[in-house]
């Protein structure tokens, strides 16, 4: 086992003070945090401290897969198939959808045919790998997440009162389905911006009203059905004016994870992490196909080859108690999985059940690891690799309780 350094990604949508606070450096940060990659993707790998010398993951990985990644590394061609990151979103990440393995490969195979360079801003697949994604909340975190059913969705637009909004409600009433919702969604997603100049403003408007008309039974504003998908709304058109996505999101379930709860989004499906702090593990891809809210590229005709229009039921993911303070997240993705490990004070060691390669990521108090005699603490934000011939890894917190979250490949 290795002590693991995240590699820190800085987007405008991230936070000065959530990563900062939570490694315990100074706060503000002099940018925006927005991510800390934990594996060997190529874009940003995280650096192993071998023999005290840094070594990129990537690189250790790729020098003796047999080693390093044990019977999993002919099943994922001698990659790590899977990246953890601590994400925390200040403001909205972009409208945007990942393709499913099939698509992820013809697109990345074409995009090389045309010879897009792999760095370009305009280039949609920058691997060959679909990106099956699940976020577990640190914190309390809000998120848009796969469309919606229909029905509800013509509810929202009959309290919001617009009148240009009835063509819309009455196109999804007829036909409330998959193919209703991605004529809607296309309808809107390339209006022209003249005619969205027109209709966003009205829709806006009539969020104002829905949140400001007292409702009846003088509950408080907050209590009306919709006031959460109103007031996403504002917030969405005022940090991105005269964005079609805007207009898209009304169509998408508004959510809210609280701490420990987790959102997996499988291939195709359209989503917006608006704010929050929270573990994520995906493959190991950097594929995203944005609609908009975003200044970064947006390919409409692309994404709409990969999005998925059935309706959605909220995806959250409850974490299933499996004993010792263990819990674990059940998804169908082959290249991951994910354990929620809490140590209580003063515990004996916990062993650190896993499937091959594992990183283990403290995100509270101070963890104790133990192999044999070998021991390595990390703290929050701090992580270990776990090579598959490490053997006998347990876990123990130090000094109060503590948090560890396990991430390995898939067997669920």
């Amino acid at each position: 086992m290795h002590e693991l350094v995240g590699a820190l990604r800085t987007y405008a949508w991230g936070s000065r003070t959530a990563l900062a606070q939570l490694c315990g450096r100074p706060v503000p940060s002099a940018h925006p945090e927005a991510e800390l990659w934990f594996g060997a993707h190529p874009a940003d790998p995280a650096q192993v401290s071998v023999d005290g010398r840094a070594r990129s993951l990537l690189e250790l990985v790729s020098a003796d897969p047999r080693h390093e990644l044990g019977s999993v590394a002919s099943a994922f061609d001698d990659r790590l198939p899977f990246l953890l990151k601590i994400l925390a979103a200040e403001e909205p990440l972009s409208l945007q959808a990942h393709p499913s393995a099939e698509q992820a490969r013809a697109g990345f195979e074409r995009e090389n045919r045309t010879r897009v360079p792999l760095d370009s801003p305009m280039r949609n697949y920058r691997d060959d790998s679909h990106k099956p994604e699940l976020v577990v909340a640190l914190e309390r975190f809000e998120a848009l997440a796969g469309f919606r059913d229909p029905r509800r969705t013509v509810a929202l637009f009959d309290a919001l009162a617009v009148p240009e909004l009835a063509q819309y409600a009455e196109l999804l009433a007829a036909q409330p389905d998959s193919a209703g919702l991605r004529t809607l969604f296309t309808t809107w997603i390339t209006l022209p911006q003249a005619a969205l100049g027109t209709l966003l403003p009205k829709v806006l408007d009539g969020c104002v009203r829905y949140l400001s008309d007292k409702p009846a039974g003088d509950r408080p504003a907050a209590a009306k059905e919709f006031a959460a998908e109103a007031r996403t709304t504002l917030e969405l058109a005022e940090a991105y004016p005269g964005d079609a996505g805007v207009l898209a999101a009304l169509l998408l379930n508004r959510l809210t994870l609280e701490p420990g709860q987790g959102l997996f989004l499988a291939a195709g499906n359209l989503h917006a992490y608006l704010r929050g702090v929270g573990v994520e593990i995906m493959a190991n891809s950097d594929n995203v196909l944005r609609g908009g809210l975003t200044p970064k590229h947006v390919d409409v005709p692309e994404l709409l080859r990969v999005l998925d229009f059935e309706p959605l039921e909220v995806p959250i993911v409850a974490a299933e108690p499996v004993g010792g303070g263990i819990f674990r997240y059940h998804t169908p993705a082959p290249e991951f999985a994910l354990r929620r490990i809490e140590l209580a004070e003063g515990a004996p060691p916990t062993a650190v059940d896993r499937s091959g390669p594992a990183v283990l990521l403290c995100t509270s108090g101070t963890v104790r690891l133990l192999q044999g005699s070998d021991e390595l603490k990390i703290t929050p934000g701090k992580a270990a690799w776990i090579s598959a011939a490490d053997t006998d890894i347990h876990a123990q917190a130090v000094d109060g309780a503590a948090q560890l979250f396990c991430a390995c490949v898939g067997k669920d």
